[in-house]
């Protein structure tokens, strides 16, 4: 069985910059890395903006999707 690396986004880059990064090397579309970002900024603003959105957790998400 072949081992296969898992791509990282470049930690140096802003949090967004990186969601496009992955988006890209998985060959997505550019109206679902669109839709992705729309989705992780309103989560993010949600919560006041200011919370880096891997400090939250499932009961936060939770309350997102119950809107």
């Amino acid at each position: 069985m072949e081992s296969k690396l898992k791509f990282r986004p470049n930690p140096n880059l802003k949090l967004m910059d990186q969601v496009r990064e992955v988006i890209k090397c998985h060959r997505r579309a550019y109206c679902t890395e669109q839709t992705y970002c729309q989705w992780i900024l309103r989560y993010i603003h949600y919560f006041g903006g200011k919370t880096y959105p891997r400090l939250l957790g499932a009961k936060n998400m939770e309350a997102f999707l119950s809107l």
